[in-house]
């Protein structure tokens, strides 16, 4: 088998004839994957161990998802989202699962598309990298507006510092040019080219702060608790329960993006499954907390609609005053700060293996790395575009792609589980998923079956982004990958 000079990737052709299309299902094999990480043709650095990426995991989840999508959904369930969080940590569960045997296994940078190429072949992993890309990129760019508003709020509440609107909201919302999303952003930026394991360490610290203010917020639910609030507790029934499901499901994005760390993990093998169940774990349990503990405080009517629920709940709920609320936006601005961290830093591994694997116009130059084995050039590009999107385009209609591409990627993910077990069986697997193909069929399920309660929509936005992407692999893609460039045929491993 022929490799790529310099990368160590080792690739096996689909088989059958070549043709005008031959080799779109051409894949990485696994156990070749492996030698990309070897260190060899300067690659990326291996610095940060298991509790920087369960920090990273709950940094990248614990954000806005918690600090402003409950109020949202809790109009739908009503008390029952207490289940709702429940059902879309369920449904994140055997994905966390499928995510963390492949990461072991292929622990290379690129997530969920590195895992695509490795079973499923070079079109599927195309369609799940462009796919991620819209899902992160548009994630950091909502987030970031979020930051904005709280910042607005919280300097008007200290210090009565009343900002204009003009610079603290994008057009169509009220505002010309939202300054501070975008500072944000560029902020993060310059903290990423600084390198891994500054950024992971600076995470860290992110984390246990914003975790220390949820522990505050409970506490004072749970010492003003009142039980007649949860009464009716379902009051749209089972429907209304999981249609909170399909919205709260926003607010376990993020944990994936730990996989995107394969090559930067001191022991990926025993460090990757730790950060992503670990992560997800405490994110689960937090969320249960949060959310017993803000209805206990006042009525789910109240939160319903909120802008900041929390902040409102302990304001109305407690009678302790606006320190206590100020404290709650503070801990909005650090959760917000770490999630646009986490996410952006998952963005330009992703993209950073999609140039190296030459899928990506101008990839070579692009996914060149500094002398702090950063992607400098991915990560200012990237930075720039989300910055300039944050600044000027109101994404809340947009940031409904951000659910459904994650849950096309977990659905992959799932699948790629059972595909590489029968590909390569002998591969080495420090950590396996418990009944192989029961559990990765049970998380492609509930992943499909959250998908159906997105709007019509967010399938269509969805389709037509994947449509741009085919054309972009029709017409560059498959005509500079490495994989058709540089590999030889070679059977496949008998089934």
């Amino acid at each position: 088998m022929a490799t790529t000079a310099g990368s160590g990737g080792g690739y096996t052709r689909g088989g059958g004839s070549r043709g005008a299309w031959g080799g779109i299902f051409d894949r990485k094999r696994g156990k070749q994957l492996k030698t990309d990480d070897d260190g060899k043709g300067g690659g990326l650095r291996r610095a940060v161990g298991s509790l920087d990426l369960m920090a990273l995991g709950v940094g990248g989840t614990i954000g806005t998802g918690i600090f402003v999508i409950i109020g949202e959904a809790i109009g739908k369930s009503g008390p029952a989202i207490i289940l709702s969080f429940a059902l879309a940590g369920i449904t994140c569960v055997f994905s966390a699962l499928s995510y963390s045997e492949l990461a072991a296994a292929i622990p290379i940078s690129g997530s969920a598309y590195t895992y695509s190429y490795a079973t499923l072949g070079e079109l599927v992993a195309w369609i799940i990298g462009w796919d991620l890309i819209i899902e992160y990129g548009f994630s950091v760019s909502t987030i970031a507006v979020g930051w904005g508003g709280y910042l607005k709020d919280l300097l008007d509440s200290l210090f009565s510092i009343s900002l204009p609107t003009a610079i603290t909201a994008p057009p169509g919302e009220g505002g010309t040019v939202n300054l501070f999303a975008a500072g944000l952003v560029l902020a993060v930026m310059c903290l990423l080219i600084a390198g891994v394991r500054e950024s992971t360490r600076a995470n860290t610290v992110l984390v246990i702060t914003k975790l220390t203010i949820l522990a505050f917020f409970i506490v004072i639910g749970i010492t003003h608790f009142t039980g007649g609030h949860f009464k009716p507790f379902a009051p749209h029934g089972t429907s209304g329960t999981v249609d909170a499901a399909a919205l709260i499901f926003f607010a376990y994005i993020g944990f994936d993006a730990v996989s995107t760390t394969g090559e930067e993990a001191d022991n990926p093998q025993r460090d990757l499954p730790i950060g992503i169940i670990g992560s997800l774990v405490v994110v689960t349990i937090v969320y249960i907390l949060v959310a017993v503990a803000a209805i206990g405080l006042v009525p789910s009517n109240v939160l319903s609609g909120a802008d900041a629920p929390l902040t409102e709940a302990i304001r109305q709920g407690a009678g302790l005053g606006s320190w206590a609320g100020d404290i709650m936006s503070l801990g909005a601005l650090i959760a917000i700060t770490s999630v646009v961290l986490t996410i952006y830093y998952g963005q330009t591994r992703i993209f950073f293996s999609m140039c190296r694997d030459g899928l990506v116009p101008g990839g070579g130059w692009l996914s060149r790395l500094s002398p702090r084995h950063v992607p400098v050039r991915i990560t200012v590009g990237f930075g720039v575009l989300i910055a300039i999107m944050a600044a000027l385009i109101p994404l809340s209609e947009l940031a409904e792609l951000v659910n459904i591409g994650t849950l096309f990627a977990f659905f992959l993910v799932n699948a790629g589980v059972i595909v590489l077990r029968r590909l390569e069986p002998d591969m080495e697997r420090p950590f396996r998923v418990p009944f192989v193909p029961l559990f990765p069929l049970i998380g492609m399920v509930l992943c499909v079956y959250l998908m159906t309660k997105l709007q019509g929509t967010t399938w269509w936005r969805f389709g037509i982004w994947l449509a741009i992407g085919l054309a972009i692999y029709a017409f560059y893609g498959r005509f500079h990958s490495r994989v058709h460039r540089d590999a030889d045929p070679e059977p496949e491993p008998a089934a």
